[in-house]
């Protein structure tokens, strides 16, 4: 990935990007290019605490055209600082995470409107397999990859299983000609094995450095 950064009015904003280019499909929880499907790239932006704009995917777009990027793509958001980022690999996976864990906790609490609103966190994933899936393995990959998280935050002596605004973003590659996609991808299939070792060791080095 490459490091990003531009002057936007009084404010300096940082980025980490991926020209991943054609050949790809991902899965995405982001507020821009979330879902399943092709995408060319991938863009984890910086932003300020005090981030208040309404049309965060239209913020991503334009983040990512005035960077070059072409075609669908990715992006997320997160207060964290980019720079200071978690990478590593296995197996020819690779995870690279930005972890802010100023605000953390359980994903089941008390019911909406009994908590103050969260100050800005964030865990961002993006993982890359080099092979391709199904949309269910697709969906599975994003599941290995979340409880992966949680492990590395429980072995970080974080006692939570993330912050509520966490994303993740899976790319496999689209198939070839005459290739059956993997069917599975969970942590005790051979892909989602190395996905959750390389998940697991990005966040353990991602939250050090928070």
């Amino acid at each position: 990935m490459e490091t990003l950064a531009r002057a936007e009015g009084d404010e300096r904003l940082s980025a980490l990007l991926w020209r991943a280019g054609s050949g790809w499909r991902m899965i995405s929880s982001a507020v821009l290019g979330g879902g399943i499907g092709e995408r060319s790239w991938v863009l984890n932006a910086q932003v300020s605490h005090g981030y208040g704009r309404t049309d965060p995917d239209a913020h991503l777009a334009s983040l990512a055209h005035a960077a070059g990027a072409q075609g669908p793509g990715v992006g997320l958001m997160t207060a964290a600082d980019v720079l200071r980022h978690g990478r590593a690999c296995d197996g020819g996976v690779e995870a690279v995470v930005t972890a802010g864990l100023g605000v953390h906790g359980w994903a089941a609490t008390p019911a909406p409107g009994t908590l103050a609103p969260p100050a800005p966190g964030t865990i961002n994933i993006v993982a890359v397999i080099p092979t391709a899936l199904t949309d269910a393995a697709l969906v599975n990959a994003a599941t290995t990859a979340t409880e992966a998280k949680v492990q590395a935050l429980l072995d970080s002596g974080y006692h939570c299983s993330g912050t509520p605004t966490d994303a993740v973003c899976v790319a496999a590659c689209a198939p070839r000609p005459g290739e059956e996609p993997q069917t599975f991808a969970g942590p005790r299939s051979l892909w989602g094995a190395r996905l959750a070792r390389a998940v697991h060791s990005a966040v353990c080095a991602a939250a050090t450095l928070a």
